[in-house]
């Protein structure tokens, strides 16, 4: 349903010539508010429901991503609009799938790396601080992590001359996959795991165990299966979400010392044993 309403929208929005960021936004809203009642719906684990203090945390992890990534995209936004343009030869349902692959690829890559460049997962490891996996703490991250996340992704398409329109679907689908892996909802989808991710697969990316802790893939299974990080089979579901190693980082309570962790001289874990 979720990837649906985000096809009609991107049609819609570019049939008309919609202000595409303002679509983009307004969309990111409604499908919060989809998977959020979803949650409460068909939920796959009552004990993943965010607490009080749960929702008032994510909240500011929002506005800080919303903020990291708006001064981003507008930075990418602005200097990829010199090199994209408006239309190209291609037709769109050529251009639009193709920028969603060189998209999905870039995510993929910088979120592998992510998890294993140290001063990267000093940034990254911060999503994975929460002991639940909903669509709520999908925002809990660290503000570099989201720029560098977003450069990552966006620059290359617009580097590689395809067109705003194909580059707004491309980020429509990436935001809508992004939202929609993260919710806890109980919904299983077979053999669609081996061509799109699912929450089924990204709740093992939470996993604490790292024999089934793969899928860096937030939309196609495909760079999974190519580079041996799918592990996903029927009935897998981990036992434990979050860290590996709890102490590395500072309390998920505390927002403010999780943004500023990737710039401590030592580590946190180090400075939490000599205590």
């Amino acid at each position: 349903m979720l990837l649906f309403a985000a096809a009609a929208t991107i049609a819609v929005a570019i049939s008309l010539h919609a202000p595409l960021p303002l679509v983009n936004f307004g969309f990111v809203l409604l499908a919060f508010g989809y998977l959020a009642i979803l949650e409460r719906i068909i939920p796959y684990n009552t004990a993943w429901f965010p607490e009080a203090w749960e929702w008032r945390r994510d909240g500011l992890y929002y506005v800080m991503t919303m903020v990291s990534g708006g001064v981003a995209r507008a930075a990418v936004i602005s200097a990829g609009t010199l090199a994209a343009p408006l239309r190209t030869n291609l037709p769109l349902w050529v251009e639009i799938p193709a920028a969603m692959l060189v998209v999905s690829l870039c995510s993929y890559t910088y979120h592998r790396l992510s998890h294993r460049i140290p001063w990267l997962w000093k940034l990254h490891g911060v999503h994975h601080a929460p002991l639940k996996v909903n669509v709520s703490n999908n925002s809990v991250n660290q503000f570099l992590d989201v720029i560098f996340h977003l450069l990552a992704t966006q620059l290359p398409v617009f580097l590689l001359g395809f067109s705003q329109p194909a580059v707004f679907a491309a980020m429509m689908f990436k935001a809508a996959q992004g939202y929609g892996v993260h919710a806890n909802i109980d919904v299983k989808l077979g053999w669609l795991n081996y061509l799109i991710v699912t929450q089924e697969q990204h709740r093992l990316h939470h996993s604490t165990d790292p024999r089934e802790s793969g899928h860096y893939a937030a939309d196609f299974a495909i760079w999974d299966l190519l580079f041996g990080s799918f592990t996903w089979t029927p009935r897998r579901v981990p036992a434990q979400v979050g860290l590996q190693d709890p102490a590395a980082f500072p309390s998920v309570r505390s927002v403010l010392a999780n943004q500023a962790h990737p710039f401590r001289r030592s580590g946190y874990l180090q400075r939490s044993a000599a205590r």
